[in-house]
């Protein structure tokens, strides 16, 4: 079974102004769909070939000869994650069970932001911001490259991508103010509250 590039789960200009269709065509199309090709042609013909896309994470996570696979794996699963972590007027106070978690966790909504603001502006080079549930608490992580919080045993509950394709097309070198429209205007927390109550 070869995997297939997973749709976005919205019209490609619906994040504008703040997510160009331009960048969706080019972070979507093109990169997301490169690891998709990647995987599939290094796994063809292998003992991975029927295994899903988490099953091949784990079982090659810390491998260093299988670090090609691992990197596309774990790159088609944090994309596939990142496209849901946002959504159309999306960003703002969260609502709900993650909502009451953050205060609970954090404090407050404002130390979240501060954390994973950090989080995402500290991560030297590309890599994501996380916010996890580990052993029954919230916290932010962040990750570089193609790491993900499924090999540590953390649930992932929201991703935002700091690998400069996922914003330089409309930010160019602002992280920062990516980061901050990211929180204000994208963040989809009913994908966050429904991670929270899978877990």
């Amino acid at each position: 079974m070869a995997f297939e590039l997973p749709a976005l789960p919205y019209a490609k200009d619906a994040l504008e102004p703040h997510i160009s269709a331009n960048t969706l065509d080019f972070h979507h199309g093109k990169h997301h769909n490169s690891y998709v090709v990647n995987l599939n042609g290094m796994i063809a013909d292998s003992d991975m070939a029927a295994d899903s896309l988490e099953d091949i994470i784990h079982k090659v996570a810390g491998d260093a000869g299988k670090a090609g696979v691992f990197n596309n794996a774990a790159q088609i699963w944090n994309h596939t994650f990142y496209w849901h972590s946002m959504k159309p007027n999306g960003g703002g106070k969260p609502t709900g069970a993650i909502a009451a978690k953050i205060d609970e966790d954090f404090g407050s909504y404002d130390a979240f932001v501060e954390a994973f603001k950090a989080a995402g502006a500290t991560q030297f080079g590309s890599g994501w911001a996380w916010l996890v549930l580990d052993n029954g608490k919230l916290k932010v992580e962040k990750t570089g490259n193609a790491e993900l919080p499924m090999t540590k045993g953390q649930t992932a509950l929201l991703t935002m991508d700091v690998w400069e394709h996922a914003y330089y097309l409309d930010f160019q070198n602002r992280r920062p103010d990516y980061i901050a429209t990211f929180l204000n205007e994208l963040v989809n927390w009913d994908f966050a509250n429904e991670n929270l109550a899978n877990a």
